[in-house]
């Protein structure tokens, strides 16, 4: 697919170049070209104003820019936050929205690039190795946000140097850029310690980094059948299965959801959130009209063994925002033809959890993650 060109005009001409998002994000629509000498309250302005800046200054001086205008932002959604008697939910949304406002307003400041995607300004880092992780390099000059740039570079980091696992005892996970990093160990926790049901198959549906297929097969589990949709996700765990030694037992297949065949265990960890992502980085976290916890649910009794059992491990963040509700989820599970033989529960250790200055805290402090242990109900 081509890249979308971004136009502006510039010393009295006509300019054009490659628009780069990892995120899916539209170029902005009009574009001015400052430097050094811009404050940092009329960028801000401007930016609020849906203009982008391109930088022709010091690289370095864009960086101090764009935290300006962080600052700038956060200060004025202070100002707004919704006082604490407001219902979780329409708190979420609001936070959604203030979100993707700040998002679409920081991602203003703009870099360039040339053709062999350096960046051609004073005190510029070399980024090549990073841009190559994250996107198809259009073969001519680009521009991109600064602040998805810096997103993509820390991408790279965490791929190049790894994510340690502790339920893999410390062995790394490499993420590659838009496939979720298991950052949040506890629910890793959970399927290294439930007891495992009987059977030498297991599937992992929605593998994405692999890491929960190789967690299986630490534990001995014979033969595992990982399968995910997404290109990214499907060479980042068959990259990941690999560097751990595990393809003797760890098999990565493309598929929605289940693959052919029974197995005597399914593991699911889908988005814990119901919404529909604004970005398609944020294709980890929302699951639209929960279709993937439906579509795990609902055919998870076709795909077991007698006496095999599903896995779904599941953050309960959604009921205390307001967005599902405890009995909904049994009701889907009911629904399913599905019996819960046992829970395991855990609470999280992010740093989110105890920070009272996010605006979800009263929800984040009373989450718990789980894994459910599904059954086929007795006919």
């Amino acid at each position: 697919m081509n890249a979308p060109r971004l136009e502006w005009t510039e010393d009295a001409g006509s300019r054009s170049a490659a628009w780069l998002s990892g995120s899916g994000t539209l170029p902005p629509r009009r574009v001015q070209a400052v430097d050094d000498a811009i404050r940092a309250d009329d960028a801000f302005r401007m930016a609020c104003e849906g203009v982008g800046l391109l930088w022709r200054g010091d690289f370095q001086n864009a960086r101090q820019l764009l935290q300006a205008l962080t600052r700038r932002f956060d200060k004025r959604a202070a100002r707004s936050r919704l006082p604490e008697c407001t219902p979780m939910r329409d708190r979420f949304h609001r936070y959604r929205q203030g979100q993707a406002l700040r998002a679409r307003i920081l991602g203003m400041v703009l870099i360039p690039l040339d053709a062999a995607w350096t960046i051609p300004l004073p005190r510029a880092p070399d980024v090549q190795a990073a841009l190559c992780h994250a996107l198809d390099m259009p073969g001519d000059e680009a521009v991109l946000s600064l602040r998805e740039l810096q997103g993509m570079v820390g991408a790279y980091e965490w791929h190049r140097k790894g994510v340690p696992v502790g339920a893999l005892d410390g062995a790394m996970i490499h993420p590659d850029f838009g496939v979720f990093s298991p950052i949040r160990g506890e629910y890793l926790d959970l399927v290294a310690q439930a007891p495992l049901p009987a059977g030498e198959t297991a599937f992992d549906i929605g593998t994405g980094t692999g890491v929960l297929a190789a967690v299986l097969a630490r534990r001995g589990v014979p033969a595992i059948l990982a399968t995910d949709l997404s290109p990214r996700a499907l060479a980042c765990a068959r990259a990941n299965v690999e560097r751990l030694g595990l393809t003797g037992q760890v098999t990565v297949q493309e598929a929605d959801l289940f693959p052919p065949g029974r197995a005597a265990l399914a593991v699911c960890n889908p988005p814990w959130l119901p919404g529909k992502a604004s970005s398609s980085l944020e294709q980890a976290v929302y699951d639209p009209d929960s279709r993937m916890l439906r579509g795990f649910l609902d055919g998870l009794a076709a795909h077991l063994v007698p006496g095999g059992e599903g896995w779904l491990i599941l953050s309960d963040l959604a009921e205390h925002l307001g967005l599902r509700s405890r009995e909904e989820l049994l009701n889907m599970i009911k629904e399913a033809s599905l019996t819960v033989a046992g829970r395991l529960d855990v609470r999280p250790t992010h740093g989110k959890a105890v920070d009272a200055m996010d605006p979800l805290h009263a929800a984040r402090r009373l989450e718990t993650t789980s894994l459910w242990r599904l059954r086929v109900a007795p006919s």
